[in-house]
């Protein structure tokens, strides 16, 4: 099975959104939250893309009010990791999932009673369409987008006793205001399981490969994709973040998810995990 787009286990709800158009009593959420790469892959890899879309469902507006060249930024999905993903995961022979909604819509690596799941706010740009999204909204956005994601990440985890997650992100060279970030690449963790990604620090490094340990965020947030589908669960993980200017054009993603697979199996077997 070469690609599903995906909509199983989840519902349709009815949408009171207003702000961006008018909608016909009894209308329905009919967006698909999802893509699944790859299902029948074999690997104990499963490759996540959390901000893969900056995709706004038709029935919020299909816009946030905010201009096109925001939508095109870093704050409303992870440039370039989308196409990072899905080379990686068929590098890997593995499965992917891959969300198809913007992060500003709701953001489906934060726990759902973090105050950043919906953002009205970010790098210095306001979303006019979530300045009053309030929980019946939000409760909304979870049941038609968020939860199916996670629970169809659960069901491909569960495939496996062994399952591997590798979550793949991008970040900008640098934010409104702030200094530029120097490493190409950046390995997430958090301090309850190291276990591969400090021996893939170690190898990136080896590779002459300025790497951020922990950077240019921190590993670990309460709720988030990693907590929920690997740390609960006891299963191995790592989260790589890579700086979208050299990952915005295809030639870039293939040449960065082609390094990085043979070195993501190396490190794996060499953990005996």
């Amino acid at each position: 099975m070469a690609e599903i787009r995906c909509h199983s286990n989840w519902r349709l709800l009815q949408c009171s959104y207003k702000e961006s158009r008018p909608f016909k009593p009894g209308e329905a959420m009919t967006d698909q939250p999802f893509t699944v790469v790859g299902a029948d892959r074999p690997s104990r890899w499963i490759v996540t893309c959390d901000h893969a879309s900056n995709r706004v469902p038709d029935c919020l507006g299909g816009d946030l009010g905010i201009a096109p060249a925001d939508m095109a930024r870093h704050i409303a999905y992870d440039v370039g990791a989308a196409g990072v993903a899905r080379r990686l995961a068929e590098r890997l022979n593995a499965r992917a999932i891959l969300s198809d909604f913007s992060r500003l819509v709701i953001d489906p690596n934060r726990g759902e009673d973090d105050p950043t799941l919906i953002m009205k706010l970010y790098d210095g740009t306001i979303i006019p369409a979530n300045r009053h999204v309030g929980e019946t909204e939000t409760q909304r956005r979870l049941d038609a987008f968020y939860r199916p994601y996670h629970a169809a990440l659960a069901e491909l985890a569960a495939r496996r006793d062994d399952s591997v997650i590798c979550a793949v992100h991008s970040f900008t060279p640098r934010l409104n205001g702030r200094a530029p970030r120097p490493w190409p690449i950046g390995v997430l963790y958090s301090h309850l399981d190291e276990r591969l990604a400090r021996p893939l620090i170690a190898r990136l490094v080896a590779e002459g490969l300025r790497t951020g340990d922990n950077e240019p965020y921190l590993g670990h947030l309460d709720g988030d994709s990693i907590d929920r589908h690997a740390l609960r669960t006891g299963r191995p993980n790592v989260l790589i973040e890579l700086r979208n200017d050299l990952i915005g054009q295809e030639d870039g993603q293939i040449a960065w998810a082609d390094r990085l697979a043979p070195i993501l199996d190396e490190v794996l077997a060499s953990s005996q995990l």
